[in-house]
């Protein structure tokens, strides 16, 4: 039961910490929730920062999901379905993270670093794509669709090819649904013609809020 409760807290807790508020504060000052779109992701940090906050914030988010499937690991060592539990906690934790008033990101970051760790050579086809799906799209919100529908059709070619487990497959599926449903206004703002297009920038790039509702 110990271990249990140690896996759901850690996992979810750990997807709460805050990478990009704490990065642009540090950075800049600046509250990355009263900019751009008001998310804590790698994506608003870098319209608060500037590309340097939106790196760092993509890294720091990344490693979160990827130390979620970790922990995992190390409290019940070969089972799938506690490294899937970790994985949606994580990405969870994220979005919707306890100290930001259950606001968050998007779950683009925490969602590649936990499939990294739970298949390293994923990495061969994910994050290739980040810039590849950016370039392709013009938009961090299907950039990020991509992304979300790519981590589980991944991880099916690796239980169908390379041995691995389907259960992991459905870490992937949840995920998915976490990350459309957090991108439900980005839908909204694309079917609008209002959705900001994808810019990399040095420095900050975005001072006003966009509306979430």
């Amino acid at each position: 039961m110990a271990q249990t409760i140690a896996l759901l807290m850690g996992a979810y807790l750990l997807g709460s910490f805050p990478t990009g508020w704490v990065v642009v504060r540090l950075l800049t000052g600046q509250d990355v929730r009263r900019v751009g779109s008001g998310r804590t992701g790698g994506t608003n940090a870098m319209r608060a920062g500037g590309l340097p906050a939106g790196l760092l914030t993509g890294l720091g988010d990344l490693l979160k999901g990827a130390l979620a499937i970790l922990l995992a690991r190390a409290l019940f060592p070969d089972r799938p379905m506690a490294e899937v539990i970790a994985g949606w906690l994580v990405v969870a934790g994220h979005n919707w993270s306890i100290w930001m008033g259950f606001r968050g990101g998007a779950g683009t970051a925490p969602n590649i670093g936990a499939a990294l760790a739970l298949w390293p050579p994923s990495a061969a086809v994910l994050l290739p794509m980040v810039p590849l799906a950016a370039a392709l799209t013009g938009y961090a919100s299907l950039t990020s669709m991509v992304l979300a529908l790519a981590i589980p059709l991944t991880l099916a070619a690796r239980a169908a090819f390379f041995h691995g487990s389907w259960t992991e497959v459905l870490f992937g599926l949840g995920t998915l649904g976490m990350v459309a449903w957090a991108l439900r206004p980005n839908f909204r703002r694309l079917r609008e013609g209002t959705e900001p297009r994808l810019r990399i920038s040095m420095q900050p790039t975005h001072s006003m809020r966009i509306p979430q509702q």
